[in-house]
């Protein structure tokens, strides 16, 4: 199982905080750094909120061995084209250390402020499938032709190419449902989730039935779950930084809250955790850190992903 940085950069994150992070998550031996993709921060107050895949490449020559991603970006926020030409770039600028987590967006407030189109969510996930079509023909095809019910583009070979072949990997997710599952057996390497042991390996079947269905080795799609961990040398340690790192972000009390998905006490503890989540099919783990200036919660993480390295 490999650990992962998770950053809500919407939230007053300045890139001396990213530079911070970037740094502190090399040395910790991490596996990488991802960041959400939203302009507006989720409390009632304005917030600074630098650009993702701005950040992300400006990132990229800072950086030396982390993996470099969003989780995920809206479909809603750019085009297509566009959108593949950034990654494109920022994979160029790393070397070859950009994923792209893309997804259908949700969060209608931010949409209405920034002047984004918000259809429903069919015609989101619909928006989603046609992006996913343009962003592989882009980054491996030839000269093409798109003709779609939202884009068309004639005559398209966007060079360069990204440095990972065939493509950046793609993650998407969701709680298992049809039409997301359908889709990343089609398009992504990386299938991203929330939830107990329990649902993780339901989903992990689900995918496996659905990759075997459609002609795809199961082997090829790795599962991956988001959660929020704080970690301590006593447990009172570990409540202590679970409290600042939700004062740092109340709203996130409501999705991370339960112990499903929450990740408090000793390395050790943890550990066991997430063992058994790796043995439930999840080899990739996020974990969400809210308080920016606790550089040392990082360091310790690093100590679990030396642990954990070997659960795949």
């Amino acid at each position: 199982m490999r650990i992962c940085l998770m950053i809500e950069g919407q939230e007053g994150v300045t890139w001396k905080d990213w530079l911070a992070l970037a740094a502190a998550a090399e040395a910790a031996g991490l596996d990488g750094l991802f960041r959400s993709d939203h302009y507006s921060s989720f409390h009632a107050g304005p917030s600074d909120a630098l650009d993702a895949w701005s950040t992300l490449g400006a990132l990229g020559p800072l950086t030396q061995r982390i993996r470099l991603g969003t989780l995920v970006s809206p479909v809603t926020f750019r085009h297509p084209s566009l959108l593949a030409r950034m990654v494109a770039t920022a994979d160029q600028i790393s070397g070859g250390r950009i994923e792209v987590g893309l997804g259908a967006g949700w969060h209608e407030r931010e949409h209405a402020q920034n002047g984004f189109p918000f259809p429903d969510l069919p015609a989101r996930f619909d928006e989603l499938e046609e992006q996913l079509q343009i962003l592989v023909r882009s980054w491996t095809g030839e000269r093409f032709d798109h003709r779609g019910e939202r884009y068309t583009l004639l005559g398209q070979r966007a060079l360069p190419r990204p440095i990972q072949k065939p493509h950046p990997p793609i993650i998407l997710g969701g709680q298992g449902k049809a039409r997301a599952v359908e889709l990343a057996v089609r398009y992504a390497s990386e299938y991203n989730t929330m939830g107990s042991v329990e649902d993780c390996r339901a989903r992990r079947v689900l995918l496996d039935d659905a990759c075997r269905r459609a002609g795809r080795d199961p082997a090829t799609l790795a599962l991956s779950v988001m959660g929020f961990a704080a970690l301590g040398e006593t447990p009172a340690a570990a409540e202590d930084r679970e409290r600042r790192a939700f004062d740092c972000m109340p709203n996130s009390r409501a999705l991370f809250g339960n112990a499903s998905g929450k990740f408090v006490g000793s390395v050790a503890a943890v550990a066991a955790q997430l063992r058994a989540y790796a043995a439930a099919g999840v080899s990739r783990m996020y974990l969400n850190h809210f308080d920016r200036e606790d550089l040392q919660a990082i360091e310790i993480m690093g100590q679990l992903a030396r642990i954990v390295a070997s659960l795949d």
